[in-house]
């Protein structure tokens, strides 16, 4: 069954309240514990008034052996409820919990490849978990922390009734005042809690980077530098977090002198009654238990109350990051793409990444099924923009992509990739073994399979002569390898995938001429069924390939073989001659 997909941007309550929804059985059948636990709570003090009323009284029958009783099992009911409560919310809450994350991650994922390089990995890790758990401590906080007090409050106003309406009046009048009073200051510091929640966010996001880039911070002598940056994040967070808890303990201080000053009336009223014997002494008695169990229990009810606020600032300020709206999503109802040969068509497409620049201008482009071709152009001409359309990381703004006649803008994009096998230029691994890493491709992939796409990049070799073979772990993003063999992994890791359409961009850069130009030649021959767009900075590898196309300035400036090329003597003939000089191809231009 598939899940109804959380409000991300209505705000922290909306989204809290669907995972409660979502479980609202749970969720009933937990606060009617608590209630039922905080429920004998308050009856054992009324219990304890008629207790003691019955043993101030003649001793005359077995009233007071009927109220212990009652007594003693409203204590051990109270005690089972609690203990039952408490094994339902560990459940309900650890089950949301995780589909939180799920949730979280399922959205984070759909958004395009900008929102990652604007935002820190560690930073959205770290705010993707803490929300789950901020939902638990929201939950535990409401149902342990504030439902009981709620129960005690009204308990007290009927026993209260039945020891003098007067003194009923007035402590509903009290605590009322004083729970408004607080619930106002508290709002009124929410933006302290947000702003904290927002400095924890960024500055665990950045000692996460640090890490992350432990060897630049050796290899440039900035360990003291980047010590000191830390240290002036960190500053900046604990000034944050400073503040935000001194305003809790300003609430803390308000309600602590508010509360002092009730109890203290009500206690010296409630025994100027009983000199007048007005009441009596188990009146006296369970006015002063009610009467602390209030003045404690409003006081976890502030502190409470001024947690969850707390609490939804942390899980708004995850929303407002993680939730942002998607910029490239699917239509309602959108078909799966049938790649069936592997046929592109680009139609006068034009992107820009923003307003005032086009990346690409115009450009069509026709590519047969089964076609091998390379795309040249000096740096910022837009090659990788143009396989960044074609897999849909950010839709065109005018034009039309489409892959064996079918729009890709309007088919579902999960499937638009599975027809698509792509090698990028910073080949990222993910810190699992080299066997994991390669049928990530293909997760049904048998291992002779594994083996050949292994054999067919050229990297079978390497990873046999290490250590645990197939079974070595790379590292975080494969640190533990060099640049090419992470490459040729990557290309492995491409062959194996069943995909139409093969893309690399730049796959080849971190390997030498020799090494590069037989891979280029196992692509064709190895990829002679499927389709393989090619971008590539030494063109001597493309030599095999069946067309190259030249981009310049996000257009087609030139479109034929090699020879053809060469012998037009434009861009790619310029280009061809300089390389061959030892030049870059920017030099061409």
């Amino acid at each position: 069954m598939v899940r109804r997909q959380p409000p991300f941007h209505r705000g922290a309550w909306a989204f809290v309240w669907h995972y409660v929804l979502g479980r609202r059985v749970q969720f009933t059948a937990l606060i009617s514990m608590v209630l039922g636990a905080a429920g004998c709570a308050i009856s054992i003090q009324y219990v304890m008034k008629l207790l003691v009323d019955a043993m101030a009284g003649p001793q005359e029958g077995n009233g007071v052996w009927i109220a212990l009783s009652i007594f003693i099992a409203l204590i051990a009911v109270e005690s089972l409820l609690w203990r039952f409560s408490g094994w339902l919310g560990c459940r309900v809450t650890i089950a949301i919990g995780v589909d939180m994350r799920l949730d979280l991650f399922g959205y984070l994922n759909g958004q395009p490849m900008r929102y990652f390089a604007e935002n820190l990995a560690g930073s959205l890790g770290q705010r993707l978990t803490s929300t789950a758990g901020n939902f638990g401590a929201l939950a535990n906080t409401i149902v342990w922390r504030v439902l009981p007090p709620c129960v005690d409050f009204v308990g007290a106003l009927i026993i209260f009734y039945t020891v003098d309406l007067h003194m009923m009046l007035a402590l509903a009048a009290a605590v009322l005042v004083i729970m408004i009073g607080l619930l106002i200051f508290g709002e009124r510091g929410r933006y302290l809690h947000r702003a904290y929640a927002a400095e924890a966010t960024r500055a665990g996001g950045d000692l996460i980077d640090v890490i992350s880039n432990m060897w630049s911070v050796k290899a440039f002598s900035a360990r003291l530098r980047e010590r000191e940056r830390l240290a002036r994040h960190f500053a900046t967070e604990a000034a944050a977090q400073r503040a935000s808890w001194m305003y809790t303990e300003k609430a803390r201080l308000l309600h602590d002198i508010a509360l002092w000053l009730m109890a203290g009336g009500m206690l010296v009223w409630a025994v100027s009654l009983w000199s007048e014997r007005q009441i009596s002494p188990g009146d006296v008695v369970v006015v002063s238990a009610l009467t602390f169990r209030i003045l404690h229990g409003s006081r976890d009810l502030a502190l409470s109350l001024v947690d969850t606020v707390q609490n939804l600032g942390f899980i708004e300020d995850t929303l407002g990051v993680i939730g942002q709206p998607q910029t490239v999503r699917d239509l309602p109802g959108a078909p799966r793409l049938i790649a069936y040969a592997g046929a592109v068509s680009f139609r006068d497409v034009h992107f820009g990444y923003g307003r005032d620049s086009e990346a690409i201008k115009g450009l069509s482009l026709e590519i047969p099924a089964g076609q091998k071709i390379g795309i040249v152009g000096p740096s910022g001409a837009g090659k990788s923009t143009f396989v960044h359309l074609l897999q849909r990381l950010y839709d065109v703004q005018e034009g039309q992509i489409l892959i064996d006649g079918q729009a890709i803008e309007t088919t579902a994009q999960d499937s638009l990739r599975e027809a698509l096998a792509v090698v990028p230029q910073e080949i990222t691994l993910f810190h699992r073994t080299i066997m994991e890493n390669i049928r990530f491709g293909r997760p049904d992939a048998t291992d002779e399979e594994v083996f050949s796409a292994a054999r067919a990049a050229h990297c079978d070799g390497f990873i046999r002569r290490l250590g645990e073979g197939y079974d070595s772990l790379v590292g975080e993003r494969g640190i533990k390898l060099s640049g090419g063999q992470r490459q040729r992994i990557g290309i492995a890791r491409a062959f194996l995938k069943t995909a139409p359409i093969i893309i690399l961009d730049e796959a080849t850069s971190a390997l030498d001429t020799e090494a590069e130009m037989e891979i280029q030649r196992a692509v064709v021959t190895v990829m002679s069924n499927r389709t393989v767009i090619a971008v590539a900075h030494r063109l001597s590898t493309l030599a095999s390939f069946d067309r190259i196309i030249v981009i310049n300035e996000g257009r087609i400036i030139e479109d034929g073989s090699v020879s053809e090329l060469r012998t037009k003597g434009g861009m790619f003939d310029r280009m061809w001659r300089l390389q061959a000089e030892g030049l870059s191809v920017d030099e061409a231009v």
